[in-house]
């Protein structure tokens, strides 16, 4: 029933700009999901919902793992401001950053999911990524370099 709910939400604010609780409420209802505000409410927190205010001033909930173009643009513009070089050792990324960005860079990186990233650390202005394969090393590399690039 829970794992039914947490779909239909997902789907909904997927498919439609839903501003408050009583809005999924009522969109629940109208999918034959009978459910309370309260629960409702604690399966937002539950999904990680957030919301983001969209170009007309309004506010929606998205999921999560959803990230809105605009800050999508902010990280890529944070990693090139940040990023002084990188280099590979093995299946290990080594990003270089101005001092006191590492944090703000790998954050950026972390951004983009790179699902062959399997953690990052990051210290002052060094970031270390512990990365599945060398070749999957080269392939991030590459396509940073290509973020550098645009």
């Amino acid at each position: 029933m829970k794992k039914a709910r947490h779909e239909a939400i997902l789907k909904l604010i997927s498919q439609k700009d839903i501003e408050t609780q009583d809005e999924l409420l009522y969109e629940l209802k109208a999918m034959d999901i009978d459910t309370t505000q309260a629960t409702v409410s604690r399966d937002i927190r539950e999904l990680k919902l957030s919301k983001v205010t969209m170009l007309d001033g309004r506010q929606k909930y998205v999921a999560q793992t959803t990230t809105p173009q605009s800050l999508q643009e902010k990280y890529v513009r944070i990693f090139r401001d940040g990023f002084i070089s990188m280099d590979m050792a093995q299946n290990i990324l080594v990003i270089k950053t101005v001092s006191g960005m590492a944090m703000a860079v790998a954050a950026a990186v972390d951004s983009l999911q790179f699902k062959e990233i399997v953690g990052s650390i990051a210290g002052d202005d060094t970031i270390m990524c512990a990365v599945r394969t060398v070749d999957d090393t080269a392939m991030i590399m590459e396509s940073l370099r290509k973020l550098l690039e645009e």
